[in-house]
């Protein structure tokens, strides 16, 4: 027994038949306890790190089944509106909680005024009742800015431009930058109007009226150059300072300034023969719905944002029947009459593939410029990171739906390409009418979306949204609902608006069609329109007018939706196909 090892020893010890079950409880106490250790950290690590994909939360495979499904679900592809990036921009931005009011006016108005002054012009009493106003002038400002802010009380404004001479002696313009109190958008909206002035016999200035909204084009001033975060700042302007600056502020559209939109151009055969550029060519995306056509674009800016290439894109488009009037598809179109293309060249660097063509031809074989031709859908991004040649070009075949653009960004690709939905944003011309026609509701307006037509006529899928959405229904709907007397917004896809007659009991009822003034051919919208589509007419068509239908109704105060708040059609009834 002296002999014996030592471990034998502590064996016989510790582990004894009567240590065996205290033992094992501690030995199962520590595992349990190293295995909780472990899974926090693990779980700590995803939750730190984990970003989603696209803002849907939805996998790329999942979208492409959402995209290509023939299910006959409720919940399916529709023609409503596409998300831009806008829209998953939260409205609680620092940006919007700095906005002047009436003593940020009067106490600038002291400061410009001293008793010197005040002196003098008392003394003086000299008074031409007859001379032209001086809109220059600071009282003049100041006068003018305090009746702004007192006149639109539903409003928040953070910046006033100088006025400037109107149209006659006795008329001022002057522009602003604002908000609504209540607004759910994440955006800034300018006005520019027309203020009439008059002047009492001892020559005291005052507003005797204002015009409609952008009725003072005197000062719609043209942005300073320069894109982007280079831009020069107008220093003719009256704006409070903010309480607090956000570091890396979210960019945030401004709605009613002049639209710079021109074709980028490269500025040399040097600067394009340095360059790196992605193009995708062809594909079976065209013609298709406008969700499908973002999703497969996001994939394709996704991917040159990855490879840190310029993308060269195909401008023109080709609308979907379901957005035309003819019933046909509707090649010519632009993607500048749906999305805002300034900020896109503002965000990333993106070039015309027409423009680009031309000065490839003129500079390929003398600068000895190469082509990596990609064929594969499933070539994945990483595949390509280290390719040198100056252009990469995926030619997509005919085969649908391996043919669509989005398939790139499947796969191995999802954990590397993110959408950049940040760069996408809506027209600004359309989100100037839809500001427009908010503006002559002084934005002080209720809304109700109203979905008939082919889904009222399908019982099989919806069979009580005829019935739920009839005249007598909707009163009895919005009966708690909105108030008696207010300006009620109808988004609607009822060709025949006086079927909302018996609403007009109750409520001031407006519809787009009676703002066709603002897209009619005498409008600043058909000609900017025209002048972008090189002296061709442009047709307000059916994506642009479901587009401003749905953000005047997403611009009301209340805001009451056809599926779920009138009928309970098509709620819970997605399939797995759908989903």
């Amino acid at each position: 027994m002296m002999n014996q090892p030592a471990f034998m020893l502590s064996r016989n010890g510790s582990f004894g038949a009567e240590n065996l079950g205290a033992n094992a409880i501690a030995m199962i106490k520590n595992l349990c306890f190293t295995l909780f250790v472990v899974g926090v950290l693990v779980f700590t690590i995803i939750a730190a790190t984990y970003q989603p994909e696209d803002p849907l939360f939805h996998p790329s495979s999942k979208m492409t089944t959402f995209l290509t499904s023939n299910s006959n679900a409720t919940f399916k592809s529709d023609i409503g509106v596409v998300k831009t990036g806008e829209d998953f921009v939260a409205s609680n931005q620092t940006a919007f909680e700095t906005f002047i009011n009436i003593t940020d006016v009067d106490n600038a108005a002291q400061a410009t005024t001293t008793p010197e002054e005040t002196e003098a012009t008392s003394e003086t009493g000299e008074c031409r009742t007859d001379e032209p106003v001086n809109c220059r002038d600071p009282d003049v400002f100041h006068l003018l800015m305090r009746f702004t802010i007192e006149r639109f009380q539903d409003i928040h404004f953070y910046r006033f431009g100088k006025p400037v001479a109107g149209n006659n002696a006795s008329s001022c313009h002057m522009a602003w930058r604002f908000r609504p109190k209540e607004g759910k958008a994440a955006a800034f909206y300018k006005d520019y109007r027309s203020f009439a002035l008059v002047r009492a016999e001892n020559c005291t200035l005052t507003v005797a009226g204002i015009g409609d909204y952008h009725s003072g084009g005197n000062a719609r001033k043209r942005r300073g150059r320069g894109r982007g975060k280079n831009r020069e700042k107008d220093k003719e302007v009256f704006e409070k300072v903010p309480a607090k600056v956000d570091e890396n502020p979210v960019a945030l559209p401004d709605v009613g300034e002049i639209v710079d939109d021109s074709l980028p151009t490269v500025e040399s055969e040097g600067s394009f023969g340095h360059g790196k550029y992605l193009i995708y060519s062809g594909g079976g995306d065209r013609c298709k719905s406008m969700n499908q056509y973002l999703w497969s674009f996001m994939c394709m800016l996704g991917e040159a944002q990855y490879l840190n290439r310029t993308l060269v894109m195909d401008l023109s488009m080709c609308l979907s029947k379901m957005y035309t009037s003819s019933g046909q598809d509707e090649e010519g179109k632009d993607f500048r009459f749906y999305f805002d293309f300034e900020h896109l060249m503002d965000s990333a660097p993106v070039l015309d593939q027409t423009q680009f063509w031309s000065d490839w031809g003129k500079w390929q074989k003398k600068d000895g410029l190469s082509l990596h031709l990609v064929e594969d859908f499933k070539v994945a991004p990483t595949k390509l990171a280290n390719v040198k040649d100056t252009v990469i070009m995926r030619k997509f075949g005919a085969v649908e739906p391996d043919n669509y653009w989005y398939r790139v960004c499947e796969g191995e690709a999802e954990s590397v390409i993110q959408r950049p939905w940040h760069m996408a944003w809506k027209s600004r011309r359309l989100l100037d009418i839809a500001s427009a026609i908010s503006a002559r509701m002084n934005w002080d307006f209720d809304a109700v979306h109203v979905e008939r037509g082919e889904k009222a006529a399908n019982k099989e899928q919806w069979p009580n949204l005829e019935r739920d959405t009839s005249p007598e229904a909707l009163l009895s709907a919005l009966n708690y609902k909105i108030e008696d007397g207010r300006n009620l917004y109808v988004a609607t896809n009822e060709k025949d608006t006086s079927f909302f007659d018996p609403l007009k009991d109750k409520y001031s009822t407006h519809f787009l069609d009676e703002y066709n003034d603002l897209w009619n051919t005498e409008s600043d919208w058909y000609a900017e329109m025209t002048k972008l589509n090189n002296g061709n007419p442009v047709e307000f068509d059916g994506y642009m007018r479901i587009s401003v239908d749905t953000e005047v109704f997403l611009r009301g105060k209340k805001q009451i939706e056809t599926f779920n708040d009138l009928t309970k059609d098509g709620i819970n009834t997605c399939t797995t196909s759908a989903s």
